[in-house]
C-alpha cells in the first residue's frame, strides 16, 4: 500500500479517535472502569489505553472499508488498461 492509502486510513481514524475519546471520558470517569479486578492506577493511562485503543479499531474500520471499496481500473494515455 502506499503512504496516500496510510494516510487514507490513519488520518481520520486518528481524528475520530480523538473526539471519541472525548465523549467516552467526558461521560465515564477512567477511576470508575474495572476490569478483570484490577482498577487503574493512573487517569493519564487510561486516557492513552483508550486513545489508542479507539484509534486501533477506527483504523481496522477504515481499513476494511478501504479493502471493500471497488478499485478504478489503471488506464494508459490511450485508456487502455495497463
Amino acid at each position: 500500500m502506499s503512504r496516500r492509502v496510510w494516510m487514507w486510513i490513519l488520518w481520520p481514524s486518528f481524528l475520530m479517535a480523538g473526539v471519541t475519546s472525548g465523549v467516552i471520558f467526558a461521560l465515564v470517569d477512567p477511576m470508575d472502569i474495572v476490569v478483570y479486578g484490577i482498577q487503574p492506577t493512573s487517569r493519564q493511562l487510561i486516557y492513552a489505553l483508550g486513545f489508542f485503543f479507539f484509534w486501533f479499531m477506527l483504523a481496522l474500520s477504515s481499513g476494511l472499508s478501504y479493502w471493500i471499496a471497488p478499485k478504478a481500473i489503471e488506464t494508459d494515455e490511450f485508456g487502455e488498461p495497463v
